[in-house]
């Protein structure tokens, strides 16, 4: 598949569709609809001790939208832990035009003013498709994981799809549901248009790190 618009792409999510290439070299993407969808329930997240201390602490500077380019490269990166990826030069491309055009939104840690860690994902209606994430440092794209659902939750979106769900996922409490359940959680969430930027990182995460010490 080649010639992929944005307009394209975003009716593929809406119908539950996603791209990806089979590596950074290669020029073609390939739809993928797993019969197992994966998920992270914005009211099931995990935050051990731990990483809770850690984004109260403040040692990461989180930043929202403020280097979109910057953090996709970062995820295109090889890496030991990570030698293989399959984001290539067509993946930037539309992705930064989902952004350009406000659809797609980057959450980013950073330390003395260095991007350490971050994420990458579409915004749609009331659902947030993650794409990928990396790290430069211990916990960077952790934290900024928390503050992905923190803002989801304070903006009252419905659903966290995280395409598969990896060994790192899991931990966090992601999970796989049939295709059909995603499909109906997704038709529900597209009814609603919460605004991903609402809210500033402070009141954002303080609200969230309130209502998870209620209930721990």
């Amino acid at each position: 598949m080649t010639g992929l618009t944005a307009q394209l792409l975003l009716r593929a999510y809406a119908a539950g569709i996603f791209p990806m290439a089979e590596s950074a070299e290669s020029e073609e993407l390939y739809w993928f609809d797993p019969e197992q969808r994966g998920i992270l329930p914005l009211d099931g997240l995990h935050v051990p001790r731990r990483l809770r201390r850690t984004v109260r602490s403040g040692r990461f500077e989180i930043r929202i939208d403020s280097d979109f380019d910057a953090v996709i490269q970062g995820c295109a990166e090889s890496t030991d832990i990570r030698p293989k990826t399959w984001i290539n030069s067509e993946i930037m491309r539309l992705y930064s035009t989902l952004f350009d055009l406000g659809f797609a939104h980057s959450v980013e840690s950073w330390h003395n003013d260095r991007l350490i860690g971050g994420l990458y994902g579409v915004a749609l209606g009331g659902a947030f498709f993650g794409e990928s994430m990396f790290s430069r440092q211990t916990d960077a794209s952790k934290v900024a994981l928390v503050h992905l659902v923190a803002r989801l939750r304070y903006n009252r979106f419905m659903l966290l799809d995280t395409q598969f769900v990896t060994t790192h996922l899991s931990q966090f409490g992601a999970m796989e549901i049939p295709r059909s359940t995603y499909r109906n959680q997704l038709a529900k969430a597209l009814q609603y248009t919460p605004d991903f930027t609402n809210g500033s990182e402070g009141e954002v995460i303080d609200a969230y790190l309130q209502s998870i010490t209620q209930i721990s």
